[in-house]
């Protein structure tokens, strides 16, 4: 089929879909055709009742012969909470003898200036003084202004999470590589849990383990999980066969092999997993403090709930604060190649940092019996910004209420209602059959019988109108995040300063928890659909920029040498040569931003929507985890059908243009 017919049968599908979701609607349901548009009650399958039965089952009759399944979840219990509480007594809480109202402190946590110190200290090490002056300044920061005691709960809770899911990462990313009918279960699980929504995992662990901080690492570390075995079995993947033919040749057994070659030789791409996994664990702060995590998620949590705005600031920048010092932290170990170390150096040089560090945590804690400001922070000389953040807030309510209120009434009646309109009015066959085609064309026999299986289930679980109004507004998000992002990659690439400007904002956007973009939208537009999609854009806004950049600036010099030589313009450069070999590039960003939408849109439940993710949500406050895991999946096959149609058209265009895939 040639490329202009191609265009037409594509625009006729379109304008004949517009029709028939603006016309068919009353037509159907004129002549008994309304479960076309509405599937029966009377066929639906109620998956959600069986799967809450099995975990019913698994809880209370599941045995394994020695022990039963309420044993192996209080024995994962137990191993995680050992060593998150010894963290926690020491950074937080302190060390007590006995429990309740007789438990006495035996040992206080670390003093605020041993932690300070602690943490400048690694980062010299791990880089130099610029990054140990912005450790220094950030944890300072949260002791002047009172967020020390929940920032120190919080990081306990990452300091066992990225451990945890860091050795397991590496375990099964291990498995992968070796085998391959372990890679063939273990990859297409993860690509399901890296599609399914953050809240769907909290259902099914919140009646497994209970509520607690330790329910919440396990949701964390489940959460953070999949990137550690993606990255660990690519860098395994991609190990040079010579240099495991040289271990081969020098003797190594299988085990040998693994330790003292290959791990080290993918050593690169497993340190990028561990930043991964660090900054998807705090990611899940503010989530998991709804299954019982503290610290600075439970603080922000609460402002949000009672539109507290300094409050759910404050705690805000304290986990972006957080999340900044340790992603720098972890891209400086990724960078950092062991030095080599003289034998003969004494013991004193070669261990100088600890030492120091041993020195300061010993003198904080003997100085801090005579000096209490060496033990805990003053509370008389800490400052506040809340009374700010409310007067800004507030100032912008009073003076701009009437813009923003316009701003709002325009955007949702000319761009968001008839896109809702649009979606919601397509009989579901129609939809089916359109996205079937879809994969036929993308992806052949394969992807089509995918797309119509995932929607299949969509159906006969009678969330097809929820899941209409899920890519509604995905929708919505994505094509405004685009119309932002696209133009903004294209001057990055094509101007070196914007470039390194824009690439800095969207790695910092990137490092930012989801939650923190719900506070000032929520402040300004309260709830509804419109704050959701805001929200939405501006945390599915920075792969649109990166990956334009990307594709413009990857092009090859000859091919735009080539472009001048012939005697096009600047505007002829951009529109006929570097945006149609940049366009797979660009398609790939328009995937990864489609997945972040969909991923935030769950958490946007808690500002009014109502799409999956409510369904998700109210799962969650009813601990129904059939009904929670069904709207997970459903979300998820959305992401997945999306994530499929796009990389194939991605590929096809690559191939078509003869770039490398």
């Amino acid at each position: 089929m040639s490329l202009t017919r191609k265009k037409f049968v594509f625009i006729f599908l379109f304008l004949l879909t517009l029709l028939i979701s603006v016309f068919a609607s009353d037509f159907l349901k004129t002549y008994d055709f309304a479960w076309a548009i509405k599937f029966p009650k009377s066929l639906i399958f109620p998956f959600k009742i069986y799967i809450s039965s099995s975990i019913k089952w698994l809880i209370e009759s599941a045995t394994f012969g020695i022990f039963t399944f309420n044993d192996l979840t209080r024995a994962i219990s137990w191993v995680i909470e050992q060593p998150y509480e010894i963290i926690l007594s020491l950074v937080a809480k302190g060390f007590y003898s006995g429990q309740g109202s007789q438990a006495e402190l035996i040992l206080s946590p670390m003093s605020w200036i041993a932690v300070v110190g602690i943490m400048t200290i690694v980062a010299i090490k791990l880089k130099d003084l610029s990054l140990a002056i912005l450790t220094f300044f950030s944890f300072l920061y949260l002791a002047i202004f009172d967020q020390w005691q929940s920032s120190m709960v919080t990081l306990a809770s990452i300091f066992i999470a990225v451990p945890f899911g860091v050795a397991i990462g590496i375990l099964f990313g291990i498995s992968s590589y070796k085998s391959l009918f372990a890679h063939k279960i273990i990859n297409p699980i993860l690509n399901l849990m890296q599609t399914m929504p953050v809240f769907a995992y909290l259902v099914p662990i919140l009646v497994l383990f209970g509520f607690g901080p330790v329910s919440a690492l396990i949701a964390t570390i489940i959460y953070a999980l999949p990137p550690m075995v993606h990255t660990t079995y690519l860098g395994l993947k991609g190990i040079n066969p010579s240099i495991i033919e040289a271990g081969k040749m020098c003797g190594c057994n299988n085990q040998q092999l693994l330790w003292r070659v290959e791990i080290p030789s993918a050593l690169n791409s497993i340190k990028l997993g561990i930043n991964q996994v660090i900054m998807l664990s705090f990611n899940m702060v503010i989530i998991a403090s709804m299954i019982g995590a503290g610290g600075l998620g439970y603080d922000v949590l609460t402002s949000l709930r009672k539109l507290d705005i300094g409050g759910g600031v404050e705690a805000g920048l304290a986990i972006v604060i957080l999340a900044i010092v340790l992603d720098r932290m972890s891209f400086a170990y990724i960078g950092k190649h062991k030095k080599y170390s003289e034998k003969s150096a004494t013991f004193f040089k070669r261990n100088f940092h600890l030492i120091i560090i041993i020195v300061l945590i010993l003198s904080s804690y003997l100085l801090g019996v005579f000096v209490e400001f060496l033990k805990s922070y003053p509370e008389h000389f800490t400052l506040s910004t809340s009374a700010f953040w409310e007067k800004s807030i507030k100032f912008i309510n009073v003076n701009y209420y009437d813009q923003l209120e316009l701003f709002k009434f325009y955007l949702l009646k000319y761009f968001m209602l008839p896109i809702k309109g649009f979606f919601i009015s397509i009989p579901w066959p129609w939809f089916i059959f359109i996205l079937v085609l879809l994969g036929w064309h993308y992806g052949r026999a394969k992807l089509a019988i995918l797309n119509l299986i995932l929607l299949a289930f969509i159906v006969i679980n009678g969330l097809w109108l929820k899941a209409m109004v899920t890519i509604y507004l995905c929708g919505a998000s994505v094509i405004l995040a685009c119309l932002i992002g696209i133009p903004l990659g294209i001057w990055g690439g094509l101007n070196d300063r914007a470039n390194k400007i824009l690439s800095s904002i969207a790695d910092t956007l990137q490092t930012l928890p989801s939650f923190v973009y719900l506070i000032p939208v929520v402040m300004l537009f309260r709830v509804g659909d419109f704050t959701a999609m805001l929200a939405v854009i501006l945390y599915s806004l920075a792969p649109a920029v990166k990956y334009t950049i990307h594709g413009i600036r990857s092009i090859n010099s000859e091919i735009i040498d080539a472009g001048k030589a012939n005697g096009c313009n600047n505007r002829q450069l951009l529109f006929n040569i570097r945006l149609p070999l940049a366009l797979p590039e660009i398609l790939l960003g328009i995937n990864q931003t489609i997945m972040l939408a969909l991923s935030m849109l769950v958490i946007t439940a808690l500002v009014g929507t109502r799409e999956l993710g409510q369904e998700v949500y109210i799962a969650l406050t009813k601990a129904d985890i059939g009904r929670g895991l069904v709207a997970g999946l459903c979300v998820a096959f959305i992401a997945i059908i999306s994530d499929n149609l796009i990389k194939s058209a991605s590929k096809k265009m690559k191939l078509k243009y003869g770039l490398t895939l």
